[in-house]
């Protein structure tokens, strides 16, 4: 393409005058090297010096709440509103339909809707009224037949009552959280289970092997994602004069969920299943990792 341009441009300028001629000539050889792509310089390859960066693992293992959690004061008062409101528009129950008249049933069931008519309203309203139909036996009678039993269980367990901090019981509505301590008394130090990245290992795979060589393997664990939740930056402590800065090192949090067992630490000196809030009392040595775990941690 450029010699037939080349060509048609000697052709013309014989053709026409020498000033022409000279500015054709330019102009042809100026979009000629246009049309010619120049060679781009070569990429270098990006270096990384993996030497400045270590990089952890840890686990957060969790154990979800066992119980529902017990309902707030606003809560109670909704739902005593929308049982009188149920209550008092509801159908009038057929007792001739479902119970024989004058049998043990129908004085049972009447005397066990009274109690909740008098627990959601007053003494004196629906069943408890003079209209509704009476019971024919006495509740001394009606406790040989055997009655429901209304005990409402404590929502405390044996191990809330007693501080055991390593039980998997204690603390049944909220979420708990697994704690390694190493050392005793003042100095101990808690942190999450965690270790080092092996060569060509996932995060996921990192922490998993961490995490049953730190807890033993009579447990059962469910990792519910191989990404992490989060990091923490572990501050570098100030190397002396003349001296070179170490490595940066960044621990990566994984999330699993306890389903079964317990654990047996092998190198740590004490565990502890703990709420957010007590993980921060433990913590109050070390304000940096604790402001660094904090928001992976739930509230409730």
């Amino acid at each position: 393409m450029v010699t037939a341009l080349v060509t048609a441009t000697s052709s013309l300028v014989s053709r026409h005058a020498p000033r022409l001629s000279r500015h054709l000539v330019t102009s042809t050889a100026v979009a000629a090297s246009a049309l010619t792509p120049e060679p781009s310089p070569p990429r270098r390859a990006r270096q990384v010096d993996h030497s400045k960066t270590l990089i952890r693992t840890a686990i957060i293992l969790n154990r979800s709440p066992i119980i529902t959690r017990a309902p707030t004061s606003f809560e109670r008062a909704f739902f005593n509103y929308q049982e009188r409101i149920r209550r008092a528009f509801h159908n009038p129950f057929p007792y001739d339909f479902y119970f024989k008249p004058g049998s043990i049933l129908e004085s049972k069931f009447t005397l066990e809707e009274r109690e909740r008519e008098r627990r959601i309203f007053y003494r004196g309203f629906g069943a408890d009224s003079k209209y509704a139909p009476k019971s024919k036996l006495t509740p001394e009678e009606l406790e040989k037949f055997g009655t429901e039993d209304g005990t409402v269980m404590s929502r405390k367990h044996a191990s809330d009552r007693k501080g055991d901090a390593k039980s998997l019981d204690r603390k049944g509505q909220r979420n708990l959280y697994l704690l390694l301590s190493q050392g005793e008394g003042s100095e101990a130090t808690w942190r999450f289970p965690e270790g080092d990245l092996g060569e060509e290992e996932f995060l996921h795979e990192a922490a998993k092997r961490n995490m049953y060589a730190e807890c033993g393997t009579n447990v059962d664990t469910w990792i519910v994602s191989p990404r992490p939740i989060g990091h923490y930056d572990v501050p570098s402590s100030t190397p002396p004069a003349g001296q070179k800065r170490g490595p940066k090192t960044v621990v990566f949090f994984l999330k699993a969920h306890i389903m079964s067992g317990q654990v047996h630490p092998t190198n740590a000196t004490d565990f502890a299943w703990l709420t957010k809030e007590e993980i921060g009392e433990r913590l109050q040595t070390d304000k940096q990792y604790w402001d660094g775990v904090k928001d992976m941690l739930s509230d409730f």
